[in-house]
């Protein structure tokens, strides 16, 4: 495995979640393939579990990890080609990923979308500028469009704590204060729709994905319909793909709640994290039995630390 940047990346899902659920069993047992192997982890943007989870992950095969808040620490990157740097940029992605690529053996990227230009941001240009430079592996830690690692830590999850062996999964829209990206929702749509689950997504007019993620899903404007006998309920806020970036009003009555968990009284609840309390999810679901968001958050972990497993092989 060269890149990980999506679903399409993986040969073998069903293989790769295995590997994930064994080295959580063993966490250590292949600390040979990263030593004197150096994994540097680029941000873009802020991070908690995708940082701490994925250094985790390397350092339990073995790795040197090197963190680096680039939009703080770094110099200001130019990402345009053939332009006068006679502006506020200081340094081009050329040369800052050609340099990182000598210090590295795989680079980590996270970089998120401006959420105004719809074709700059779905054309992925930060990441595959990483990619064409650095000329070592490259994994991403959350994209303009997808974030891989957080889907394969939800399948994980999913197979992990499922009682039946097609379980019902529903993607549910969420409220918000403003405009999020669709990565988690493209990614966990993606994800879903190539697992072996019943797979429907939830959310008001307005907010449909693109298609080029949900071929597959089912899709309704009901909540409630799409979440009664639920096994597990992934609950996400997005912003509208068309027009790009948009949020409208009046939706507030989409937070989850015990009262309509009864129409699903053993359904799981899944959120990627960080979730604004009692406007994606109410107190009561989030500290009840029902909410696996912790556990969920745990598997990052295995989930990274089996992509660069397989990563690190390549070499």
């Amino acid at each position: 495995m060269k890149i990980f940047s999506s679903v399409n990346d993986v040969k073998d899902i069903p293989a790769l979640v295995g590997e994930a659920l064994k080295l959580k069993k063993d966490p250590f047992a292949f600390q040979h393939l990263g030593k004197n192997k150096t994994l540097c982890l680029v941000f873009l943007n802020p991070s908690l579990r995708t940082r701490i989870s994925t250094q985790k992950a390397a350092l339990n095969l073995g790795m040197n990890v090197i963190v680096l808040n680039i939009d703080k620490e770094g110099w200001a990157l130019e990402l345009r080609d053939g332009v006068v740097m006679n502006g506020t940029t200081v340094e081009h992605i050329r040369e800052a990923a050609g340099v990182m690529g000598e210090y590295s053996d795989i680079i980590g990227v996270r970089s998120f979308p401006g959420l105004k230009n719809r074709e700059e941001d779905y054309s992925e240009h930060i990441f595959n500028k990483f990619v064409e430079f650095c000329k070592v592996p490259v994994v991403s830690l959350e994209s303009a469009t997808r974030h891989p690692l957080q889907s394969l830590a939800d399948l994980v999850t999913i197979e992990e704590l499922k009682t039946v062996s097609r379980p019902k999964v529903v993607l549910t829209w969420a409220p918000h204060i403003k405009p999020l990206p669709q990565a988690v929702p493209n990614s966990f749509a993606e994800w879903m729709c190539k697992a072996n689950v019943d797979f429907t997504i939830a959310h008001p007019a307005g907010y449909e994905l693109s298609a080029d993620f949900t071929n597959g899903a089912t899709i309704t404007h009901n909540q409630d319909e799409a979440i009664k006998d639920a096994d597990f309920i992934y609950v996400k806020n997005w912003s509208a793909y068309e027009p790009y970036g948009a949020v409208t009003t009046g939706n507030e009555d989409w937070m989850l709640t015990n009262e309509k968990l009864k129409q699903a009284p053993n359904a799981k609840v899944m959120h990627c994290l960080p979730v604004r309390r009692n406007l994606e999810l109410s107190d009561e679901v989030l500290d009840g039995p029902q909410a696996v968001v912790i556990h969920e958050a745990g598997n990052r972990v295995w989930a990274a630390q089996a992509v660069l497993k397989q990563m690190l092989e390549g070499l």
